[in-house]
């Protein structure tokens, strides 16, 4: 299932791997494309919307629509 989060607070290249790494530690079959001038991280993953967003959420980014 294909999922877009809008995430503030990714200013660099470690803020990606933060984000990646905790989506890939919930499911380590997920997809994870970040346009951090956008703010957006798109996730193909079967797991639910709101644990991807929690994963998110644990590595101190803020999580929108």
């Amino acid at each position: 299932m294909n999922q877009t989060f809008t995430v503030q607070g990714m200013t660099c290249g470690h803020c990606e791997r933060a984000v990646t790494t905790a989506i890939k530690h919930l499911d380590p079959q997920a997809e994870v494309r970040i346009d951090r001038p956008h703010n957006r991280v798109d996730v193909t993953s079967t797991q639910p919307r709101e644990k991807i967003a929690e994963a998110i959420r644990e590595e101190g980014y803020a999580v929108g629509a």
